[in-house]
This record gives C-alpha cells, structure tokens and sequence, in this order.
C-alpha cells in the first residue's frame, strides 16, 4: 500500500516506518521542512505527491510540562490546524483509512481511573496542557464529522505516556520518562524533579504503541475513540526509582513541591482495543525503561558530568 506517515521522523512515527517498510509497503515520511502541515496548501501538496491509500496522523507538538506552560498558543495552533487540514485533504483525496494519534492529555483532570473513553467530555483537561488536549479532541469531533458527512474512515487513538528507543531527551520538552534518564546520567550526585512525586502516570513502550496503531488500522473502523495503554498505574515517585536503579543512580532525589504536578492521576481502561482489534501491551515497565536506558547510553549526546 501508499501509506503515509505524519511526524514519521520523530519518535514514534519512526519506529511506525520501520515496521511498515518490513511489511513490504511504500512509505512516504514528509518533513517540516519540506511540507508545513499547520499550512493547508502545503498539506494539498503532500497529498497530490503520495496519494496515500493509507494515512496515520502522527505528527504533533508537543512536550512536558514546562513546554506546555511556555506554549499554549502554539500547541493549540499547530494542532488543531495540522488535524484539521490531514481530514480535510484524506476526504479530497478519497484516502481509505485515516488512523489519528489523539493524546491522554485530552481527559478530564479529575478523570475517574482508569480512564474509560465515555468520560473524555465530563470536564476540563488539567490546566497545563489543555491548549494540547484540547485541540486533539477538536481533531477528534472533526473526525467523527467526517465519517457521518462524507464517509471517511477516520479513526482516532488516545495512547498513554509514551517512552522507549529515540524519545525526545531535551530537558526543556521531554516527557518524564526519558527526562528522569538524562537527569540521573549527566548528575549522579543530586536531581531535582517538579512537584511532590505523587501523582500517577501510566506508561506504554513504543514497541506496543506500534503495535496497536496496526492493529487499529487493520481491523478498527468505528466513531468512537479507543485507549491504548497497559493499565498498570505507576507514580512518579516510583517511576524515579526504577530508573535510578536502571541507571545506577546512587544520588539524592529533592522535590520541588513548588513546581505543578500535572494530572493527579493518570491511567486507562484498554478493554475497548482489546475487544475491538486484539491489543494488549506486552512490555513490562522495568524492561521498557531497561531498554531505553540502553539506547540513551550508546545513541544519546555525551553525557559526562563537567
């Protein structure tokens, strides 16, 4: 098939690529310079190029906390417009299945746990990175509005914090995970990490990711959203000291309970994907952070403390 893959250079959508090109299918991977998906124009473009049978809206901005207290503006933007013209170009083109990543970000702050899709509208998201969550439920209403007016078999994703081989490391827009490694290699002495360390996250390894974006893509074709996690609910606290032991982190952790902790808790009820297309993550926590931890110490920038 012509399949195309949005954000297919980032973390994700990378290893989507691999794994599509192994199938033997024909993958085009825009990049940001070469086609602007906030741009309606360039995304006509990208279309009119690839004629994608096959689409799987990957691409995002996106971060940790502190990157979405510094770009609100920005995060709603650029995703809302990038969803929005991905529909808008996939029904122009007759594409046969669009396959849209959503995020956990779009559910309530106090969500009842674990997640279950029904409650996707009975509240705000947490406040920090609802410009993010937001938008992407646009994208989702978008989506369901496509299918009733004009047939378009789009589907819409909601996966769990994500981590893995090829995550961002940045410290100013990482995700926990991938933050918590950089931290504890580059200061094996001391760290200092936002918030109390009580709240909850629940966290999928890419491999699984990819495995369910399949899945989906093969035999999924309803309106309604569907979580893809593990439902195993871990607290930052705790998130801390597997990678510490991970790592061999012997230093001292101090919390800055000034600093926001983000969503009190977080975790998903995945029965829906299991009983629609057959997913189960299969990748314990302790291995995935072993494993990406592994991939940090061999492919990540230098790391030795000045």
């Amino acid at each position: 098939m012509r399949v195309l893959v949005t954000g297919g250079g980032g973390f994700v959508g990378s290893h989507l690529v691999e794994r599509l090109e192994e199938e033997g299918h024909h993958v085009a991977v825009p990049r940001r310079w070469e086609f602007d998906l906030t741009d309606m124009s360039q995304t006509a473009r990208l279309f009119d190029e690839v004629k994608p049978e096959l689409v799987f809206h990957l691409a995002a901005e996106v971060g940790g906390i502190g990157a979405n207290r510094a770009n609100p503006g920005r995060y709603w933007y650029a995703n809302l417009m990038m969803g929005a013209h991905v529909l808008e170009q996939a029904r122009l083109h007759g594409t046969a299945k669009l396959v849209i990543a959503g995020t956990v970000c779009a559910y309530p702050k106090f969500t009842p746990v674990p997640f279950r899709e029904e409650e996707l509208w009975n509240g705000f998201p947490e406040e920090t990175n609802a410009p993010y969550g937001v938008a992407k439920k646009a994208v989702l209403v978008g989506a369901q509005a496509y299918r009733e007016q004009y047939g378009l078999d789009a589907i819409f994703l909601l996966p769990t914090n994500l981590y893995g081989p090829r995550d961002n490391f940045d410290l100013q827009t990482s995700h926990v995970i991938p933050a918590l490694i950089r931290k504890m290699i580059e200061s094996p002495e001391e760290i200092t990490l936002w918030g109390d360390g009580t709240p909850t996250r629940e966290y999928l390894f890419v491999d699984d990711c990819v495995d369910g974006l399949l899945l989906a893509a093969e035999r999924y074709d309803g309106a309604e959203p569907v979580n893809l996690g593990t439902g195993v609910e871990t607290s930052i606290r705790e998130t801390a000291e597997i990678v510490a032991e991970a790592v061999g982190f012997s230093g001292e952790i101090r919390w800055d309970s000034s600093m926001p902790n983000g969503q009190p808790r977080r975790s998903l009820d995945s029965s829906r994907a299991e009983e629609s297309f057959g997913f189960r993550a299969r990748v314990p926590l302790r291995e995935g952070i072993a494993r990406t931890v592994a991939w940090y110490r061999e492919h990540g920038r230098p790391h030795a403390p000045s």
